[in-house]
């Protein structure tokens, strides 16, 4: 188990090398000059060159790359070309904001979208199937920035209900959580009543009818725990969009979150803060991925018995390596 988690953790170095060049090659070819847009339409060409000077901008792509990533490999993620903070300071504020939006965006979705599909696997072909296929249909081709709209205009400016920005309270978390959890309730959803669908045709789960158990064992059981691989894949993947993904309803809510961050970064052509952001956000998505697949092994036991014969086999080879050197010795002497 050890062995795979360095394994994982060793893969994640080309990935984020990967990531960190496409995005400051976008950043490069983007229009716009920092420089300008930090001093205005009216500053001088003198003074604008100056501060393009100062901030490296008239250096070659290679060289401002190699040096973004020497000062990198020394856990420096540069500083901010408006705020002149560092960047980790500015990510490390507004992070725990999107975290959290995040972990309660997931934990509505599963609550929501594993009993609903579990219902409809059990209920095929009647009224309630058909309805919560339509709703996650919908769920999935909705855009979440419409359905946040929507939110908005009915239960703040309409109804007056709930804030329609900030997050002060937890009414704030209301009207974030339910528009951008819509489509990972249809996703975990229509995935839940998939796995379970099948898991319920297999014959063991007749044989657990045969032997008198009642239905709710039978589903949670022994259909359910069968049927989880597949949801917690959906689920470590939703949440690891939610982390990077709710960025336009960061805009709409006005929530301080790292989305909203990248998003002004972007628009002053901040070139250190939008690259250290997609860099931390992809490697906690690295992260969640492989807590995921670590999931896997207490979830399902075929898979731990995976680990535990490979570990096994390891041995063996090793002792036989052993055995065969010590053979071929005593045969020189």
């Amino acid at each position: 188990m050890l062995r795979y988690i360095a394994k994982r953790i060793f893969l994640m170095i080309p990935v984020l090398l990967g990531i960190s060049f496409v995005i400051f090659l976008l950043m490069y070819f983007t229009p716009g000059d920092p420089a300008q847009m930090i001093l205005g339409d009216m500053a001088d060409k003198e003074d604008v060159e100056a501060l393009r000077e100062e901030m490296g901008l008239n250096d070659g792509f290679f060289e401002r790359y190699f040096r973004y990533m020497g000062d990198l490999l020394r856990g420096d993620l540069g500083t901010s070309y408006t705020t002149k903070l560092p960047v980790w300071d500015e990510i490390s504020v507004r992070l725990p904001v999107t975290a959290k939006v995040a972990f309660f965006v997931i934990l509505f979705a599963v609550i929501i979208g594993v009993p609903i599909g579990i219902l409809s696997a059990v209920r095929q072909y009647t009224i309630i199937d058909s309805i919560t296929r339509v709703l996650a249909l919908l769920g999935i081709t909705m855009p979440s920035f419409w359905f946040a709209l929507l939110l908005v205009l009915l239960f703040s400016v309409r109804l007056g209900w709930l804030p329609a920005s900030g997050l002060y309270g937890p009414s704030y978390y209301i009207l974030p959580i339910i528009s951008i959890s819509a489509a990972s309730i249809a996703i975990i959803t229509r995935t839940a009543r998939s796995s379970m669908l099948e898991v319920i045709r297999q014959d063991y789960i007749d044989t657990a009818r045969a032997k008198g158990q009642k239905e709710r064992v039978v589903l949670f059981k022994h259909a359910l725990l069968n049927a989880l691989i597949p949801i917690l894949t959906v689920v470590g993947i939703q949440f690891a969009g939610s982390l990077g993904g709710a960025v336009v309803n960061e805009q709409v809510f006005a929530i301080p979150g790292i989305g909203k961050l990248m998003v002004d970064a972007i628009k002053a052509r901040n070139y250190p803060l939008v690259t250290g952001s997609v860099l931390v956000l992809s490697l906690l998505q690295s992260m969640v991925n492989l807590f995921i697949d670590l999931l896997y092994a207490f979830v399902d036991p075929r898979i731990r018995s995976q680990y535990s014969r490979d570990k096994k086999k390891k041995k063996a080879l090793n002792g036989a390596v052993t055995a065969n050197a010590g053979m071929a010795a005593n045969k020189r002497k």
